[in-house]
């Protein structure tokens, strides 16, 4: 059976069982199952392309290493997370300053204070913290980070001599942000740009985070930036460029895999994604996504290809 459709099986499986299946923390109390170490994994997707691309290579490298491993895509945190704390998936990609803020809602109510951080030590021993009583264990993190981050267009950046945010504060100048509703009051958004940067935020336009018609916004001139990712591949295409986060504005959400301790927490599944960590930089997931958004290639072809151009699979 190929992977799709082993995908589409378990997803099916989920959809039925999501509610049924497996304790949750709140009726199973602490966690003190040992590491396991099943040959048969399934691997999440939160089903869009980067975590597609993640998930790929992480069923790459663990059927390279001796696993069998399935991949199932859901789209909703609120969903696969569980799933992942019941052993229904055994891997995912997760972003660790996220993941931790995510986590911490859920165990001290959506006003706790966030605990996700510029600093990756600090976001990691938090997330670790609160991953560890729900069964999960946080594999390190590598290289690669997708995070918010703001873009100018090129031309505009030559004018001004604009290569940090900071170099924005600096020239005074007015700016309208093309970024999602949210931006007006999340602290990393328009916030952060005015206290951090001391940026002239005179508008945020409400056109989404990195989309086409933000992006053509700040291509046209309407407005000066926008909001987008670190690992956005389609920048080029609409002349952008991004500025440096020179004063760490942004919380430190670098991919990292997250297991079900019980089922995949053993040293074998720790040291085959372990050898992404080296290799993969938030450039490669770039360069992947773009792959896939604009070549309209296959994530498992553009993974395998990676992973074999990194010498972590052999060619063929």
């Amino acid at each position: 059976m190929s992977r799709a459709r082993r995908t589409l099986a378990a997803l099916v499986l989920l959809a039925a069982t999501a509610c049924t299946t497996g304790p949750t923390l709140e009726n199973r109390g602490e966690v003190t199952a040992p590491p396991g170490d099943s040959k048969h994994l399934t691997v999440g997707s939160a089903g869009f392309t980067e975590s597609d691309l993640l998930a790929q290579l992480y069923a790459l490298l663990l059927e390279h290493a001796g696993y069998s491993a399935d991949i199932i895509s859901v789209t909703n945190r609120e969903i696969y997370e569980p799933a992942l704390e019941n052993g229904q998936i055994d891997v995912v990609a997760e972003y660790a300053a996220t993941f931790a803020d995510w986590l911490n809602a859920k165990a001290n109510g959506a006003d706790a204070p966030p605990v996700g951080s510029p600093d990756l030590a600090t976001t990691m021993k938090e997330l670790r913290s609160l991953a560890a009583p729900r069964g999960l264990t946080v594999l390190d993190p590598g290289r690669a980070v997708d995070q918010n981050a703001f873009a100018v267009t090129a031309a505009y950046a030559k004018e001004h001599r604009l290569k940090t945010l900071s170099d924005v504060g600096a020239a005074k100048l007015p700016v309208r942000l093309a970024a999602g509703d949210e931006c007006v009051q999340r602290p990393y958004c328009a916030p952060g740009l005015r206290g951090t940067y001391g940026i002239d935020v005179v508008a945020v336009d409400p056109k989404g985070v990195g989309t086409t018609q933000a992006k053509q916004a700040v291509q046209s001139g309407q407005d000066q930036m926008v909001l987008t990712t670190t690992t956005d591949a389609t920048l080029d295409r609409f002349g952008l460029v991004l500025l440096e986060d020179d004063k760490n504005l942004q919380n430190a959400d670098y991919v990292v895999p997250v297991v079900n301790r019980a089922r995949a927490g053993s040293a074998g599944v720790r040291d085959a994604l372990g050898r992404l960590n080296t290799v993969l930089t938030t450039a490669d997931l770039a360069s992947m996504n773009e792959q896939v958004d604009s070549w309209r290639r296959l994530p498992e072809d553009v993974a395998r290809a990676y992973l074999e151009g990194k010498k972590l699979l052999p060619e063929g």
